[in-house]
């Protein structure tokens, strides 16, 4: 579609205008019911903003297999990393109060803030928080957080400076969340407040999202309206309780409804004004979170599909071209749910979608489906399109997911030779025994990472954990000393196909305590 000088003008200019094509709301609902019985998705709730107004906020499905409560628009889901361009836009807020700048260093607000590197300490800035380019790797870390343990944001923080860096300061995108944890720790310490607190009372009050909270424990306790995840295994799928990532804090705590997120949306489409007239961050600092600090290649398969040219991250939000227009994007993952938000600020577009099972391919198809619309793009089947390769891909990664037969076999030393505490300096204390013949393992900090260690090959045991919705088998190798016994320990996920990059046991550097 060809723009008018007009509006050619007001891209040129900054202005924002209207989009004439209208989102089939009828359409829309037939995708989202075939999308969720094509994927198997017990709950789904969409909605979609057009021209400053909520065309759409419907629930569909239940929220609990168990329960069979149905999904409206006031149901909370956990909206994981959708969470980080909240704190983006905390941060904003108090840009615009002259309390910060973007390119603050992060030691003048946190004098504790230490990584590896002293130069990357010195010279790391609020926007490098923000941004994914801090050196460290994919999820690095995340077994600090990840899946819920008990630790401090004292404890995250001190844990930092045991990260060795994956990449040079800036050089690299990688997805990390801790720096998101540390950048949530600056909006409290500037604000006075906890993040939660200033989330809340200077972010979701004004917007009016009466029921989302930042964090599940905070939920009002008369709300029973909300989702649980649910994880498929065995041809099934089985209901699955977490609580909605709250240790994520800054990267990812919220809890939200797409009836609530559908205000968030119009304020971002309206430059930082919310609908109630009064502005909650400026053009000015809108502009810095949605300008790319750092891009990654282009990927075929994408400009094929869509015509992407580039794409990169801004301040919490992903940015890329899609049919020639400027695209802000993110994604959330919980073990069991996902969520998906999508703005076209040239055509005064947004979408959200939040589900209980963790099938992000489900969501994609009803996003193509509403892009389709509003950009007048030729009609395409994006449930089936995508489902094909969504399940051409789990059944690769299942299929390889099963540990190789080990090309020689070696004899294991007595199960007490493998005994005892070892201590990753970020992670802390991870502790083998002996307990009724039979070897376990138990990472102290994370009740759900305890499993018992099957026998591989020589020094070398599988982990298997008790809680097999994980899906985070791991291979453990111990390192003896003259005398056999543990000097050290090394370890990986089975299938890094299968298991989440938040299960970051290959950074982890176990050493006999």
């Amino acid at each position: 579609m060809k723009l008018t000088k007009l509006a050619t003008a007001a891209l040129l200019a900054g202005w924002a205008f209207t989009s004439s094509a209208a989102v089939d709301t009828d359409k829309i609902s037939e995708v989202i019911n075939a999308s969720m019985t094509r994927f198997d998705v017990p709950g789904m709730a969409v909605a979609i903003v057009e021209n400053d107004k909520v065309v759409f906020a419907k629930g569909f499905g239940v929220a609990n297999l168990n329960t069979n409560s149905k999904v409206n628009k006031d149901t909370l889901f956990g909206i994981a990393s959708n969470t980080k361009a909240f704190t983006s836009a905390a941060l904003a807020k108090l840009v615009d109060e002259g309390k910060l700048s973007w390119d603050d260093r992060v030691i003048d607000h946190l004098p504790e803030f230490r990584l590896y590197d002293p130069y990357v300490t010195r010279e790391m800035r609020i926007r490098d928080l923000l941004s994914h380019r801090s050196g460290l790797g994919l999820g690095q870390g995340d077994l600090m957080i990840w899946p819920s343990t008990d630790k401090s944001v004292a404890d995250i923080l001190s844990g930092l400076k045991y990260l060795k860096p994956a990449s040079s300061f800036r050089s690299q995108y990688a997805y990390n969340n801790l720096m998101f944890v540390t950048a949530g720790e600056v909006v409290a310490r500037i604000s006075g407040m906890s993040w939660n607190d200033y989330i809340e009372k200077n972010i979701l009050q004004p917007l009016n999202m009466t029921n989302s909270r930042a964090g599940f424990s905070r939920i009002a306790k008369n709300n029973k309206n909300w989702a649980i995840g649910h994880i498929p295994m065995d041809g099934k799928l089985h209901p699955f309780f977490v609580n909605y990532l709250e240790d994520f804090r800054g990267a990812g705590a919220i809890a939200s409804s797409v009836n609530d997120m559908s205000q968030w949306l119009r304020t971002q489409l309206a430059g930082g004004k919310m609908p109630n007239g009064e502005q909650l961050f400026s053009e000015k600092q809108q502009a810095q979170m949605w300008h790319p600090h750092i891009t990654s290649m282009a990927s075929k398969s994408a400009y094929k599909a869509y015509h992407q040219q580039f794409r990169g991250y801004g301040l919490g939000w992903s940015i890329e071209d899609y049919h020639g227009v400027k695209k802000l994007a993110h994604g959330g993952g919980i073990l069991g749910m996902v969520s998906q938000v999508t703005l076209l600020p040239e055509k005064n577009v947004g979408i959200v979608i939040l589900s209980n099972q963790q099938a992000f391919s489900a969501l994609s198809a009803v996003t193509h489906e509403v892009l389709e619309d509003v950009l007048e793009l030729e009609d395409k089947d994006w449930v089936e399109e995508l489902a094909k390769k969504h399940f051409a891909g789990k059944e690769k990664a299942y299929a390889n997911a099963a540990p190789k037969a080990p090309t020689d076999t070696q004899p294991q030393l007595p199960n007490i030779n493998y005994t005892g505490t070892l201590h990753d300096d970020w992670y802390g204390d991870v502790i083998v025994e002996e307990l009724d013949g039979k070897l376990r393992i138990d990472f102290t900090h994370t009740k759900r990472l305890k499993g018992e260690l099957e026998h591989y090959t020589g020094n070398t045991f599988i982990v298997k954990w008790d809680e097999k919705l994980l899906e985070a088998d791991a291979f453990i190798r111990f390192s003896m000393s003259a005398d056999n016994r543990v000097e050290s320990a090394k370890m990986n996920a089975v299938s890094t196909q299968v298991t989440d990059f938040s299960f970051d046991f290959r950074n982890l550097d176990l050493k006999a305590k």
